[in-house]
């Protein structure tokens, strides 16, 4: 996601929102995913489920021969495959590096997953899957199920953002206690639910919890949080329009 649309969006409905960076991100095994990147012959298609999957890529990319290789014939090779994806910003990154996606209006993994075994014929070659150290199980197990093969590749960490304490405090001290707090991760509600509800004291029962989509809103949830609104879509558009109503 962008945090100027995100921004821009809220605005759009009358919210002014303060935007919080949770999370940082380390990239890992590049080589081994550079490695898989460049014989395409040995796999299905690709699957993306966030942007930060895609940003590897970039980052394989860093030389002028693996970027002619890439714009010359990798590129073109992928691209008689299936790329599969979640969410239209991680759909709009798999286009900028000339990748033809599908499945970006399934919002979640679950419905990916749904998608992907529709079309995915059983015992074929696996479909590559870069993805986070801390990615859910939804996805790989559904895709088990149905005998469609799946070769993950770990290529970022996900941990907290080093002034994110920081943040949440001038905030709460600058602004006081918000009217509505939005998550767009479960990673975020691990790295500062906690924070949040104790700088928000008696007052919590006055914050509106949101959250961009299903997987989010069960983290919240199994936090004994009461979520008052989740997008219909995981998109900034959608989730501004769903909480102007219940602001």
């Amino acid at each position: 996601d962008c945090p100027l649309l995100r921004n821009k969006e809220f605005g759009s409905h009358g919210l002014k929102a303060t935007l919080i960076p949770v999370l940082a991100f380390e990239f890992t095994s590049l080589q081994t995913f550079s490695e898989k990147l460049f014989h395409p012959d040995q796999y299905h298609g690709l699957i993306f489920t966030s942007p930060r999957a895609v940003e590897a890529i970039k980052l394989c990319l860093v030389d002028s021969y693996t970027k002619e290789a890439w714009k010359n014939y990798l590129k073109g090779e992928w691209n008689t495959k299936p790329i599969y994806v979640v969410g239209k910003a991680t759909a709009g990154l798999v286009t900028e590096i000339g990748l033809k996606p599908q499945g970006e209006d399934c919002g979640n993994a679950e419905k990916l997953a749904r998608f992907i075994c529709s079309r995915e014929p059983s015992n074929s070659l696996p479909l590559l899957f870069p993805c986070g150290a801390l990615k859910r199980e939804t996805l790989p197990t559904m895709l088990k199920d149905k005998d469609v093969m799946l070769e993950s590749v770990t290529v970022y960490q996900t941990s907290q953002h080093p002034d994110l304490q920081e943040s949440l405090t001038n905030y709460f001290s600058q602004e006081g206690v918000p009217a509505s707090v939005i998550f767009f991760s479960p990673s975020g509600v691990k790295y500062c639910l906690k924070q949040i509800l104790k700088l928000s004291g008696d007052f919590i029962s006055q914050i509106k919890f949101a959250a961009i989509g299903p997987t989010t809103a069960e983290a919240l949830v199994t936090e004994g949080i009461l979520v008052s609104c989740t997008a219909s879509r995981p998109t900034p558009q959608d989730l501004a329009a769903e909480l102007r109503k219940c602001l």
